[in-house]
């Protein structure tokens, strides 16, 4: 069963992203790589913006576990992308991420997917609960 393309007001938090001419392959849209890195980029940036991760020193890291990523329509260089996002699940030690990729200004979401982060502790990469500042963040964008 097709999976279909969900609407801007599906999601809780926005990013805008810029395309680049080397994000196109050689069918002239963007790879699909580069999506999963737009996945990466909205999350990363959401936590960082908020000051709940911290690259460097935060004793919990988010490793990502699972991924997946439905296309409806082609996006290419040089169009505007906002990447929208939301918790879909909030675990003691998991995050389900949810990302819809927006074209221009567009409605309807070119591509959405989600990945899966369990938060490790730093040293010993053994699963950790989510720091409370963390989990109340990501409580502001949870749906359903």
């Amino acid at each position: 069963m097709r999976a279909e393309a969900n609407k801007r007001s599906d999601y809780r938090h926005f990013h805008a992203i810029t395309t680049r001419w080397m994000d196109n392959d050689a069918y002239g849209h963007v790879n699909n790589v580069v999506y999963y890195s737009w996945f990466d980029t909205v999350v990363n940036q959401f936590l960082i913006a908020n000051e709940v991760l911290d690259l460097e020193r935060s004793p919990v890291i988010g490793l990502v576990i699972e991924t997946q990523c439905n296309y409806f329509a082609s996006v290419t260089f040089p169009e505007r992308v906002t990447a929208g996002l939301r918790v879909a699940k909030l675990g003691n030690s998991s995050v389900r991420y949810e990302v819809g990729i927006f074209r221009n200004d567009e409605e309807s979401a070119s591509a959405q997917g989600h990945f899966v982060h369990v938060y490790v502790d730093r040293a010993t990469r053994r699963p950790s609960a989510i720091p409370e500042l963390m989990r109340a963040l990501l409580q502001t964008i949870t749906v359903g």
